[in-house]
């Protein structure tokens, strides 16, 4: 094989590899790249000043823009994973169930200990009772177990539905986003 390269390659061959290469001498400050314009002889552009050793400090414009710029992306949800859209949705009514049964329980005893009970009660069977029997007795009706049993059946059934109601509606969206292109979004960040 021979070199066709020609003989300004010559001394690259015989010449020190890179660690065995002597150290530069020169100024051992810090690096400045190279400028692809150089500096005014007589000052500087732009209303800087003279720095340390002759080098030019950069100052802020006085009418520059300060608000931030904002990118913006056009985006489309063009499908909408419906085994996903279950799971998020059973989630989220499994909370709004316990939510309910709490505030249910809560909204109770606050009723309790102001006495609405007592004295609801009180006017019910007087008004529905003759002289055999009491009338309707409305706190053993509304009694608290009575309620979270009521509450949480309510709640169970909330769960199921709003699953289903979730996931029929991702297969909806998914049906009429392949006709139309689904739901475009503009998404902006600040920088």
């Amino acid at each position: 094989m021979t070199d066709t390269r020609g003989p300004q390659y010559e001394g690259y061959a015989t010449g020190p590899l890179p660690g065995e290469r002597e150290p530069a001498t020169g100024q051992a400050g810090p690096y400045h790249p190279p400028r692809a314009y150089p500096s005014p002889a007589g000052g500087t552009q732009g209303g800087g000043t003279q720095g340390v050793g002759g080098q030019a400090t950069r100052l802020p414009r006085t009418g520059a823009r300060t608000t931030p710029r904002t990118r913006k992306a056009r985006l489309r949800v063009a499908k909408a994973d419906p085994w996903s859209v279950m799971k998020v949705s059973f989630l989220l009514s499994i909370a709004l169930g316990i939510c309910t049964v709490v505030a249910a329980a809560v909204l109770w005893m606050v009723m309790d200990a102001m006495g609405v009970f007592s004295t609801v009660g009180g006017t019910i069977s007087e008004a529905t009772g003759s002289n055999e029997s009491n009338g309707f007795d409305l706190q053993s009706f509304l009694s608290l177990p009575r309620v979270l049993i009521f509450t949480s059946v309510i709640a169970v059934i909330d769960v199921v539905l709003a699953t289903a109601l979730a996931t029929l509606g991702a297969f909806i969206y998914n049906l009429s986003a392949g006709f139309v292109g689904g739901v475009e979004l503009t998404l902006a960040e600040d920088e």
